[in-house]
This record gives structure tokens, sequence and C-alpha cells, in this order.
């Protein structure tokens, strides 16, 4: 599957460069590293705390993207370091390093609304019915308020919106078809309100573990299922000790690719729209990526023995009328409801354009 892996990426990199205006041809597979910087240049130190590998890794990928394009198109003005797998810290330690400003940058998930509450909007389950339409609200009109609004509050600027996926239940008891196969089922979740109400609207018992206790509490029964993206589930081999997937795509997961708003407003401004221009970039590549790990992934996975389900439109209608209440309940009285209908205003004209085009 790395041959796979090894041609995408490659071709992402080639992309990347043809977008920012540089040459592709014969192109090679992307660096670990970003080399020497030379005197006098500005350096920008970029975190995430995903693997360092290009071959599983779309953060690495969008960081590697995003990296050579800058140092590249700076000629050198400004060098982008990347400090991966958690090397300075976990997401919410770099984030707080970030806005405190001893880090310039870094590309984060769901701890985000740890410093910006309305970034949970985004995980309201089945609120996005594909990841076509997901972009087009995050690149439009409702994505650029939600980032204008971080700005305002934490003083961070959000570069770019990508993608951590969708997420999907797995379990080792019974195949899932609709919310009543969920009945009694005890899922892993993380230690967030939007999953547990979720969970519990599906009749069944969210329990909360942290992510290294995950496979043992699964081997071991301890829990039944539990729900990440196809390329989460496949990095982690839970395919050794969960035999049912189903496809239902509950929440999508956002990636925000955040930098110090002071670091990035000292810039002259030809740099600042290297950065900026860099980072879109480097988010389509993440984008890509996580699209091509999750397709592959699943007949990876299939291959390793699971069962995959995939649900009617239909289906996923009992599922999204029986979890969207509880969670919507609790979403309101955390933030201002207005983003809610706002995003699904913004859902709904990207659905109805996006049926213009397709007839």
């Amino acid at each position: 599957m790395k041959k796979i892996f090894a041609t995408i990426i490659i071709m992402a990199f080639a992309a990347a460069a043809a977008m920012a205006g540089g040459k592709a041809e014969a192109p090679t597979p992307p660096p670990s590293t970003t080399g020497a910087a030379q005197p006098g240049a500005i350096i920008l130190k970029l975190a995430h705390a995903d693997s360092t590998d290009p071959y599983t890794s779309r953060k690495q990928d969008q960081a590697l993207a995003f990296a050579n394009l800058v140092n590249a198109r700076s000629n050198g003005r400004i060098h982008v370091e990347i400090y991966g797998a958690g090397a300075l810290g976990g997401e919410k330690e770099y984030v707080a390093s970030i806005k405190q400003g001893s880090i310039q940058a870094g590309i984060a998930s769901g701890v985000v609304s740890n410093f910006f509450k309305p970034a949970m909007v985004t995980s309201i389950p089945y609120v996005f019915p594909s990841a076509d339409i997901a972009w087009t609200v995050l690149d439009g009109p409702f994505g650029q308020k939600l980032s204008d609004a971080f700005l305002k509050e934490t003083g961070m600027r959000n570069l770019a919106f990508s993608e951590v996926g969708f997420r999907n239940f797995t379990n080792s008891v019974r195949e899932i078809k609709s919310p009543a196969d969920m009945k009694g089922l005890k899922i892993r979740v993380q230690e967030d309100p939007i999953y547990t109400n979720m969970v519990k609207g599906l009749g069944a018992s969210p329990t909360p573990i942290a992510w290294p206790e995950t496979y043992t509490s699964l081997q071991t029964h301890v829990v039944d299922g539990e729900e990440n993206p196809v390329s989460t589930i496949l990095f982690a081999k839970f395919a050794e000790v969960q035999k049912y997937l189903t496809l239902d795509k509950h929440v999508y997961g956002v990636d925000w690719f955040i930098i110090n708003e002071k670091f990035y407003e000292s810039l002259p401004p030809d740099l600042r729209y290297i950065v900026s221009d860099s980072a879109r970039i480097s988010a389509t590549v993440g984008r890509g990526v996580q699209q091509l790990l999750s397709a592959v992934g699943i007949s990876q996975l299939q291959s390793q023995g699971m069962q995959v389900y995939v649900p009617s439109a239909a289906e996923i209608d009992q599922f999204k009328n029986a979890t969207q209440p509880p969670v919507l309940d609790w979403l309101k009285t955390q933030i201002d409801p207005s983003w809610i209908s706002g995003e699904m205003d913004a859902v709904q004209a990207a659905y109805a354009e996006s049926q213009k085009i397709a007839q």
C-alpha cells in the first residue's frame, strides 16, 4: 500500500508546486525535514501531533507541502521548521504556545474548541452530508465568519481549514444498520459532551477512555466499540479487535491551520501572502491525502476481516434524528445559537447548489 501512497503524495506535491507557479517536472518523494535556514531567515515553527511518516499522516504531508512552498517561494527569507509527533507538546499545549507567541503556527483539530467554543459547531452529528459540502461551507462565507471570530477572540489567525475526516462506528458485537442496533453497546468516546450526548441519543453507553488505552479496552471488552475515521481505524489496527464497521459518517472532523497574529502581522505584505496562500494550498494537499487514506483504507480493513456496512439515506436520517436533538440542546447552552443556524443554512445552500450542478 505504501507504493500507492508514495505515488499520490508525489503527485500532490507536484500539483502544489504547479498551483504555486513552480515547475513540477520529475517530482521526488517529499523530504522528512526542510533543511537548514539561511542566515537572517525568519523562523516559523510549525507544530502538529500526528505521525511524521508522510505515508500515513495527512498532517505531516500538509506540513511538508506548506514548509517547502514557503521556503522556496520566499527564497529562504522565511524558514519553516516542522515539529510533528507532539515534539512541542500535545495539541492543547502547542495551541496555547501559539497564542502566547513562543510557537508561530500549528495544525490542530478538536482542541480548538477549548480556546474558541464556536468551533464545536462543525462537530454537530450528520450536519455535513459529504466532504465536498463541508469544503464549500468551510471555504465560504460561513467559514470566513468563523475564522474572523476566532481571530478576534483568541489573537490567532486561522489560515485554512483542512480535515480529520468522517468518523464511523465500529464494534465487535453485531452489524449496525440503525439506531436500534446500537442499543446497549458500550462505545468508547472522547471526553467531549458532543460525543457523549450523541452516543446516548443512539441508546448506547458512552464510555470516555484515553486514546492510548483504547486498543486494550476493545481487546478486553471493557467496551464493545469505538468511533473514528477509517484511516485511524486502520492505523490503530482495530481490525484485530473489531469485526463490524458502519460507514455512517456521523461527524466530519476539521483541522485548523492557525498562526499567531502578531507574528503574521510582523511579516512584510509579500511574505504574508506567501504564508497564507501556501497554507491554503497545503490544506488542499491534506484533504486529498485524507480522502485517499480513507478510500484505500476501506478495502484494507475488509481484507483484514472487517465487515463493512454502508447505511442507506433513510437509515442515515434515523441516526440524524436520534442524535442531533440532544447534541443541539446541549450546544445551545454553550454557544450563540446563531452559529448553529448559520452553519445549517450554509449547508443547505451548498447542498442545493451541488444538486444543480449534478443535474
